[in-house]
This record gives C-alpha cells, sequence and structure tokens, in this order.
C-alpha cells in the first residue's frame, strides 16, 4: 500500500506564506512526477504546480509566488507558498505517479488533502 500524507496548511493573512509538505511512504520502487492540486470553494480542481527530475510546472496564477521542490531520499514534496492572496483558498492535495515494482504500472496517487484559508 502507498500513502502520501500532507502537512502545514492553516490560516494565514494576505501577503503571508506557508509551505505544504508530502511525503510518501509504503512499498515505493520509483516516483515520477510529483505535484500539488487544489480545489477551491465553487471551482474544479486545478493544477498548481509539478516536478519531475528538475522539471518544474506551475499554474500561471501561482508563477513567481509559489515553488515547488522533492527532496527523493525522503520521498517527499514541498510546497513554498508566498504572498498569498485570498483566492488561493482551496485544499490542497499532493499528488504522486509511482511504480510499486521495477515491472509495475506507474499509479496515480493522491494525500488526504489540507485546508489552506488565505484572510484577514
Amino acid at each position: 500500500q502507498v500513502q502520501l500524507v500532507e502537512s502545514g496548511g492553516g490560516l494565514v493573512q494576505p501577503g503571508g506564506s506557508l509551505r505544504l509538505s508530502c511525503a510518501a511512504s509504503g512499498s515505493i520502487f520509483n516516483i515520477y512526477t510529483m505535484g500539488w492540486f487544489r480545489q477551491g470553494p465553487g471551482k474544479q480542481r486545478e493544477l498548481v504546480a509539478a516536478i519531475r527530475g528538475s522539471s518544474t510546472n506551475y499554474a500561471d496564477s501561482v508563477k513567481g509566488r509559489f515553488t515547488i521542490s522533492r527532496d527523493n531520499a525522503k520521498k517527499a514534496v514541498y510546497l513554498q507558498m508566498n504572498s498569498l492572496k485570498p483566492e488561493d483558498t482551496a485544499v490542497y492535495s499532493c499528488h504522486a505517479t509511482i511504480s510499486r515494482t521495477a515491472w509495475g504500472t506507474r499509479d496515480e496517487y493522491w494525500g488526504q488533502g489540507t485546508q489552506v484559508t488565505v484572510s484577514s
């Protein structure tokens, strides 16, 4: 079984910062892409940022404010969020594409989600 466990959400004032963390555990052979999605109130889920190797991808709305990084040894991905805006309020979910064996398929896994609220 593979689990993704997130931490770091909370309430922050506009202009503030938060750092989200996500760690994968379980029977893992290799982790390919790791990333963060979010779903705000009344909105569809959207990709915030993703990382594979040294290549990163960001939503236009967060470019220049958010930074994604990963620690392969810890099987972890992080999202540093700066200059937060009320429109960043959402449930943020960690996502990873993982193979459990050398010959296995690449499957998608999700964390349980962590709430980020930006409000004064």
